[in-house]
Order: C-alpha cells, then structure tokens, then sequence
C-alpha cells in the first residue's frame, strides 16, 4: 500500500516507520520543514529507543518519505495533537484533527481508507469527521473506509507495543472496520479488537482516566497520611497484598498527553454524570502545589536558599515535557524565592550536569523516575550545602552517607521546625 501519515510525533513518527520497516511506501507528513528534512536524513526528533536504527534502514529501503504537503495514497493515518480548549471543562481541541483532514481530502479517491489515531472526544468521527468526507461527495463505509484506531502504547516502548498490544479498530460501519483492520494487519500481533468508532473513542478515554483516578487517590492517601503521620508507602505496599487491589504510587502530578488532558474530553461531553473524574483531576492538578508546600516546610530551617530539581519530564527515561507537573513546580518554587536549579540527562535543552546543578544546593527535589536517580552518585550531594533528597517519584534506592533521604513515606517524619512535623494544605 502507499500509506500517508499525518502528524510525525511521539505516535505517528513510529508508527510512519513500522509501515515502512513491513514494506508499504509511506510518505510522513509534518509542517516542520526542519522535522521533515531531519527525519530525510535519518535523525529523529524524539527520544525513543531503537527508533532512529529503524528509520535509518526504512530510509534506506526506499520505503519512508517526510514531506510537508500530502500525497496520494491507499490509506491516510491522522496523528496529530488534540488539546485542551480553554473553555469552562477543558474540551477537545478538534483543530488540528480538521485540518489534516482537510488538507488531504483532495487526494482522498474512491476505496481509500482513513484512520484517526489521534485522542478524541466521544462522536467526534460521527459528529466531525464523517460529515467532512460525505460533503466531498463519498458514502462512508461504501467509497470511503473510515476509523477511529486510538494509539495504545508507552513511551520508551513504543515499537514493541505497537506491534503487540491489543489494538481497537473503530469502524464507522462494518466494512470500515474491516478495512481499517487489513491495513494494522500489516504488523499488529495483538488481538485487534473490533468496535464501533464511538466505542473506541471513548474505550481509550476510558483507560488513560482510569489510571488518572488511581493516581488521585494514592495522592489523596499520601495528603491523608502525611496529615495522620502514617507512612503512606507502607500502606499501599500492603494494601496491594490484596488479590483484587492495585494502588498505583503517588506523584508530585499528572503530566503528558494523555492522563492529563483525556479525562476532560469525558467532561466535557457529560458534565453532570462525571462527578469522579472531576474530583480526580482537581487533586491530580493539586499536587505541584501541595509538593511546593512541603518543600518550603523542608527548606525552613535549611541555611542556604537553592533546589535542584532532578528530572523535569513527565515520566521516567523519555524526554516528553508535555503538562509535566514539574513545569509547573519549578515556576511555583521561583515565584516563593527559591533559587532553582535543574538537571535532567534526558532533555537536551538543559545543560547542567548534575554536579553543577547540585552545587550549594539545599535540598535535591526528584521529580521525574529516570533510571539515572536510581543512585544518586556522592560527587553530586558532596557539592551541596545541606544534604537532603525529596523524592516524589519513590525512585532513589541508594544516597551517599549522611544524606537525609525524604519521601512520601517519611515525610511526616521529618522534623521541619520547632512545631508539629505535620504540614496541612
């Protein structure tokens, strides 16, 4: 087949690029001239393993083109952002869905079929997307195929993923289903799962809000904890003993372009039937605020003035600073005064090592699980002032000596001023 794929980021770049690596001719399409000149001579925007090896033999198979206008093709994939609108409940910016769509509707012939991969609101193929190809003329499910295919995968895997995990192929018709499913036939060895565009819409709404409520209340237990001075880690070490729970940790926040924004496209459609996920967002956005809160504890009778914050992506080993709750952190520490530094080995832009970063510092604040905070190295914390490791992502398994080591477990512990240890928000 020749495959077009619009939109060459953290999901439609690989997925270009698995096309191409089982032999269609894909053509990726990208506004960026210096993206798609970049990705033409074999150097990926992003980091995820084993990605540029990939491209660099799709290229030389003569398989993958990154261009900035659309071409003609058998299949169309739309992979482009859907964020957040400001609007009262956050709903789904459709915008960027719209235009690729537009842009290439005029090449769009008879028997092709398009995919959205792209997050989107429930009925937005029925409401939006249907609507624009029948006003060109064409029958849906009889001269155009279409689909909603949502992205499943994990940052940092993303290849294997894509060929192995369940994929949801959501037809507007049947025939579109079908069609849709022989295109991800290519390479996906997971079950596909056949469904209706609006369940698959709101099936991977459905799974990233899921996660985004369990993370609210393991956040929530360690507010409670800290308040109660129980070790909150302990609690849900134990309470996961049981066979039929599954706490997940808590965090300094939500971040990326899912578990952050997806819940409110649910929001927005049904306000009043969607109490819980509401709830759990307004503590998930808390979050940055309440570390903030307990770091001014920790740094109360600190001598110096200065944090270094370690890792500012959203989670671990990737270098996506999408909605990273650590943004919003370390803006938050600058307005109180605070002097802050960062080091994150994952994102380019950010120059210091960790020795300059940790130097004079007062207190480390771990904010992102990369691999390289499993063991914080004695040259970084004997460049500090004060030798203390707030660590949010419970990710720290060693410190040097005399290094005072604070999380989510301890921190009700730690004995913060000559009042009670306990910091209520």
């Amino acid at each position: 087949m020749k495959i077009t794929v619009i939109g060459l980021g953290y999901i439609g770049l690989p997925t270009a690029i698995l096309f191409a690596k089982y032999g269609h001719k894909v053509t990726g399409i990208d506004l960026s001239s210096w993206m798609t000149t970049q990705l033409n001579a074999g150097f990926i925007h992003i980091e995820e393993p084993g990605l540029e090896q990939e491209l660099k033999e799709a290229l030389l198979l003569g398989n993958f083109y990154a261009s900035t206008q659309p071409v003609s093709a058998d299949a169309y994939i739309i992979a482009v952002p859907t964020p957040n609108k400001a609007d009262k409940y956050q709903s789904c910016d459709t915008s960027y869905v719209e235009a690729a769509m537009t842009s290439i509707l005029p090449y769009v012939k008879t028997g092709d079929t398009i995919i959205v991969e792209s997050t989107i609101a429930p009925r937005t193929m029925v409401d939006m997307v249907q609507p624009m190809v029948e006003k060109n003329g064409f029958t849906v499910g009889k001269d155009i195929f279409l689909a909603h295919c949502p992205e499943r995968v994990l940052p940092g895997n993303i290849m294997h993923e894509l060929i192995h995990n369940p994929r949801i192929i959501g037809g507007i018709t049947d025939a579109c289903t079908k069609k849709a499913a022989t295109v991800y036939g290519t390479f996906v060895q997971g079950e596909m799962i056949e469904a209706r565009a609006g369940e698959a819409e709101l099936s991977k709404l459905m799974e990233n809000t899921y996660r985004d409520v369990n993370i609210a209340l393991a956040n929530e237990l360690a507010k409670i904890s800290n308040r109660l001075g129980i070790d909150a880690l302990r609690v849900i070490e134990m309470a996961n003993k049981h066979p039929r729970v599954n706490l997940h940790q808590p965090s300094p926040g939500v971040g990326g372009h899912c578990l952050a924004v997806d819940p409110y496209f649910v929001i927005a459609t049904a306000p009043e039937q969607s109490l819980l996920m509401q709830t759990a967002r307004t503590i998930n956005n808390s979050m940055p605020a309440y570390v903030v809160q307990q770091v001014q504890a920790l740094m109360a009778e600190r001598e110096g003035n200065q944090i270094t914050i370690f890792g500012m992506t959203y989670k671990g080993n990737i270098d996506d600073m999408r909605e990273s709750p650590a943004t919003e952190i370390r803006d938050k520490l600058n307005e109180a005064g605070f002097e802050v530094r960062v080091f994150d080995p994952h994102v380019t832009e950010l120059l210091l090592t960790g020795e300059e970063a940790c130097e004079g510092s007062s207190l480390i604040l771990v904010l992102s699980d990369h691999d390289e905070f499993l063991n914080i190295p004695t040259n970084y914390t004997d460049k500090m002032r004060d030798k203390m490791i707030f660590d949010t992502k419970n990710i720290v398994q060693s410190v040097g000596a005399k290094v005072k080591y604070v999380n989510y477990g301890n921190l009700h512990k730690i004995k913060i001023s000559q009042k009670e240890a306990v910091v209520q928000v």
